[in-house]
């Protein structure tokens, strides 16, 4: 590993900061660049490692004399700048590649267009019920750079969107997780799904035949992937439609592992329900096989996991109407598998920055499913466009609690009200967090 001396971090967020802070403890000399604001709880960290920073700008000549850039996820690759420092032979990287050169720890990554979060979370809690020095990073949890200069863990579960992967070269993840692929984020890859994917593939990169590989046998996408390419890990599929070798299948109303001998146990039993959440269950329970924990670990934790906020998060029953927070569902897919997960009337609440979506997969779970729409967001015109021959009733909102009250005047008892975008949130809101909280404190406002 070549010696740094300098290093320029872009983003002085959670993943900034870690890894300035693991730069700092490093010996290296650390620059922390935002363009936007940096939050006074960073700030205050930075002042006090002696970390120089700026904010509401880039000043090229004090990041272009970095060996290292550390770039955060959220700034494309496309970026100017980032060209720049590429062309230069300027190394750019993530904040995760960063942390792994330094520590020993074993990686458990998962990744997938939907589902990352919750697998993770339970992975994370199973682990922990099994007594492990484990640590939680990647889009949950704190900086994994901090956590590696501060208390570094035996293993980590990590969370991993593309945007990281793309960030990523050396690093090496011992068991990867693969939930599935659908179309999302494709305004950073050029409009071309199959650049996602190989995105999503970064994960098998330097794995080797003692490594690991989970992945969902039924989805179209890494099948077609798998048949045109070669994994060195062993492999374990997973499916709720085949029985599958080494893997996890459904059968007889039992989720069936056999990975290390044969585990089982009711699909009713699990924490988690819905078909979407079989595959998250699936795919946790097969990496606690791979690890060789004891079954009744891996049983308590699928029976007694709580999900994550702003995840089909249920948050009251008002005159028998029902209000959920699905905040988080900020791609076409996860609101597909959100909508398939009630039986009663739906009232919709949908919108926010559109990322190339394409509303035809959804016209006839919505046809099926939901008696009215609610637009919440700046501009609503293609949500309009694809449902008007679908739904009669298509409103919109300029706010979470405008939203909450239409809806809410639109439902009866025995109705669901389901905020489930399948946009972001930047058009109103800071992020999916403060759109769901926003949504949270009108349903308990009326």
């Amino acid at each position: 590993m070549k010696e740094v001396s300098r290093i320029a971090i872009l983003g002085g967020g959670e993943s900034g900061v870690g890894a300035a802070i693991l730069a700092k403890n490093k010996g290296y000399e650390v620059f922390v660049s935002d363009k936007g604001e940096i939050k006074e709880k960073y700030k205050s960290v930075l002042k006090n490692i002696g970390v120089e920073f700026e904010e509401g700008e880039h000043t090229e000549s004090k990041i272009f004399n970095a060996t290292t850039v550390v770039k955060s996820p959220g700034i494309p690759d496309t970026v100017a700048m980032i060209l720049q420092l590429k062309e230069k032979g300027i190394e750019v990287i993530s904040e995760i590649e960063f942390a792994g050169r330094y520590t020993k720890a074993k990686f458990i990554g998962i990744t997938g267009s939907n589902g990352k979060t919750t697998t993770t979370l339970l992975t994370y809690h199973m682990l922990k019920k099994a007594g492990l020095n484990v640590g939680l990073a990647g889009n949950v949890g704190e900086s994994l750079a901090k956590q590696v200069a501060e208390y570094d863990k035996d293993i980590y579960v990590l969370e991993l969107s593309s945007f990281q992967l793309d960030g990523m070269y050396d690093f090496k993840v011992d068991i990867a997780i693969l939930l599935n692929i659908t179309p999302d984020h494709l305004d950073r890859y050029e409009y071309k799904f199959e650049n996602y994917v190989n995105s999503k593939f970064r994960i098998l990169q330097n794995q080797d035949e003692q490594c690991h590989f989970i992945y969902c046998k039924d989805d179209e996408a890494i099948q077609g992937y798998l048949s045109q390419n070669k994994v060195k890990a062993i492999q374990h599929p997973f499916s709720i439609k085949t029985i599958t070798e080494k893997g996890a299948y459904i059968e007889n109303e039992k989720l069936i592992i056999n990975i290390n001998n044969i585990f089982e146990m009711t699909i009713q039993s699990l924490a988690l329900q819905g078909k979407h959440n079989l595959y998250n269950s699936m795919a946790s329970g097969m990496t606690g096989r791979v690890l060789e924990l004891k079954k009744e670990v891996i049983r308590e934790s699928l029976t007694d996991f709580q999900n994550v906020e702003h995840r089909l998060e249920f948050v009251a029953k008002i005159h028998g109407i029902d209000f959920i927070n699905d905040s988080k569902a900020t791609n076409i897919n996860s609101t597909w598998y959100a909508l398939e997960s009630f039986q009663n009337p739906i009232i919709w609440v949908v919108g926010g920055v559109d990322k190339g979506n394409d509303y035809e997969m959804l016209k006839e779970m919505v046809g099926e499913k939901v008696k009215a729409i609610v637009c919440l967001g700046k501009d609503n015109t293609k949500i309009h466009e694809a449902f008007a021959g679908v739904i009669d009733t298509i409103v919109d909102a300029g706010s979470a609690y405008e939203a909450v009250k239409l809806a809410y005047g639109l439902g009866k008892s025995g109705d669901t009200v389901l905020l489930s975008p399948a946009c972001a949130s930047f058009d109103l809101f800071e992020n999916y967090e403060d759109r769901g909280q926003q949504f949270k404190s009108a349903v308990k406002g009326l």
